[in-house]
């Protein structure tokens, strides 16, 4: 980790001010505990979440760590086109417009619920696994950036930074759930977009305006492609929009909405929040990259660039490039983005834990009481594997596509198709969740243990393709469905 904290002292400003947030967002979550009796509130906040309440958490949930940090860092090392990886999630939202309704109809509680009520009991337990494999390594990612705060302002050691984070979530999560962080996340999105909207003309001052970025960095990084080509940038793209497109905690907070036209208009201010707030992430990180091309402390021996010291230009530009209150403002933000993200990938595969494993197949008549406790349990032990499973890989945006293609091709395709094709078939849809499960595994356990050394940034192409095909092919071989089957995914729903 490199080490940045000798270019000024640290300023106690901002740590008292992050402490002070993080204690008013502890305070908020133990008050709003008092609220949760039963498992619907805990998981989906009692089905009451309105849309203005439902739009902040939807943002906050989808700007995490792979914003903050792997999308920055990629915007560092290679311009605009790193906006590829925010693009599919914008298409993505695009095409979730048209299922909200319909997915806050069906009720359930997560995805594998209705991947079970379309397919099979198989299709639930391969897509639970694959949600948590994912959340958890979403998870982690978001302890490491935690980490890496933590070491830039204070000087301790990332893992003692990741450590604390992690207690931190943990205790912010198991509070309340849902409940807490739909209501919080109304704080932590206004602080998220008010830091990087007041943050981004200051650092565009700071690297000299559109003169000083012309001069201090290649022409590739003003390009649609940037340097690489047209294949890494839909390798970018198409992690993202998968994902997107079967992201379960965007499923359940859509299961929390009042109704369903207030799950339909939350997608609207949704989109129009993430494309204004990581367009600007990225800007920010490129006209940090300008003020920082030439820092060795960036630079490998070989004149590459160090990937997980890119990955901090937003913390750098924050402590170091800022006025004081804009760089504390922009700072807690980045807190913003990592409690609230963290809270809701430990959230989610929990509540799959619970409500597709523990209550579905052990303990089906377990009491609503000792399922929220026990859940709280799970969230804890979810939160120390999420901490081990962060250690195996070597940046945040290797961790963010591979966890990305890990949902978008082991779950999405069999969850479009629900909803899209009547034409798919149990043994269809079952069979497209396995293969996308083994074929990601399969590609990062090559990767882990050197036997390969494949790029991240095409990971999609096997496991997304080969799930696809999948799902097509063993469909039209087997039986059609029942008419029971897929009438309630294809019904039309009056337009609110």
């Amino acid at each position: 980790m490199i080490d940045f904290t000798g270019r000024q002292p640290t300023s106690a400003l901002y740590i008292y001010a992050i402490a002070g947030y993080l204690l008013f967002l502890i305070a908020l979550s133990v008050y709003r505990s008092r609220a949760v009796k039963t498992q619907d509130d805990f998981m989906v906040a009692g089905r009451r979440v309105s849309t203005f309440f439902l739009v902040g958490s939807l943002v906050c949930t989808w700007i995490g760590s792979g914003s903050l940090f792997g999308g920055a860092g990629r915007a560092f090392r290679e311009g605009f086109s790193a906006l590829w990886m925010s693009a599919g999630a914008w298409a993505g939202i695009a095409v979730i417009y048209f299922l909200a309704h319909r997915v806050r109809r069906i009720a359930q509680y997560t995805v594998p619920d209705i991947l079970e009520m379309r397919y099979t009991p198989t299709a639930r337990l391969l897509g639970t696994v694959a949600i948590v494999i994912a959340y958890l390594t979403i998870a982690g990612y978001q302890f490491i950036g935690g980490g890496r705060l933590l070491h830039l302002l204070t000087g301790i050691e990332p893992v003692y930074g990741q450590a604390a984070t992690c207690g931190l979530v943990i205790l912010y999560t198991v509070l309340a759930g849902m409940m807490s962080i739909v209501v919080l996340d109304i704080f932590n999105g206004l602080l998220i977009a008010g830091g990087i909207l007041v943050a981004t003309p200051f650092v565009f001052q700071a690297a000299g305006g559109w003169a000083g970025l012309a001069e201090a960095l290649p022409d590739s990084h003003f390009s649609v492609f940037g340097g690489l080509g047209l294949l890494p940038a839909l390798g970018l793209f198409f992690p993202t929009f998968f994902l997107l497109l079967g992201e379960s905690s965007m499923y359940q907070k859509f299961m929390s909405a009042r109704d369903e036209g207030s799950a339909r208009r939350a997608v609207v201010g949704m989109i129009l929040g993430v494309v204004v707030v990581e367009v600007l992430l990225d800007s920010v990180a490129i006209f940090g990259a300008a003020i920082y091309w030439n820092d060795p402390a960036f630079v490998n021996s070989d004149g590459t660039f160090q990937a997980r010291a890119t990955e901090t230009i937003l913390l750098q530009v924050a402590r170091f490039d800022l006025p004081p209150l804009i760089g504390v403002l922009l700072m807690a933000g980045a807190v913003a983005i990592i409690f609230s993200t963290a809270s809701s990938f430990l959230l989610i595969p929990s509540t799959n834990v619970i409500r597709d494993i523990y209550q579905r197949f052990v303990h089906p008549q377990a009491s609503e009481s000792d399922l929220i406790q026990l859940q709280r349990w799970v969230i804890v032990g979810l939160a120390m594997a999420a901490f081990v499973i962060s250690s195996f890989f070597e940046s945040i945006l290797a961790m963010a596509l591979y966890a990305y293609t890990m949902v978008g091709a082991a779950v999405t395709p069999a969850l479009l198709a629900a909803f899209l094709w009547k034409r798919v078939t149990e043994a269809g849809g079952t069979a497209s969740v396995a293969s996308g499960v083994a074929v990601t595994i399969i590609y990062a356990a090559l990767n882990s243990v050197g036997i390969t050394d494949l790029d991240y940034d095409f990971i999609i192409y096997p496991a997304g393709g080969t799930s696809i095909a999948v799902l097509i092919v063993v469909s039209l071989l087997t039986p059609p469905s029942p008419e029971s089957k897929w009438m309630p995914f294809q019904t039309r729903i009056d337009t609110d």
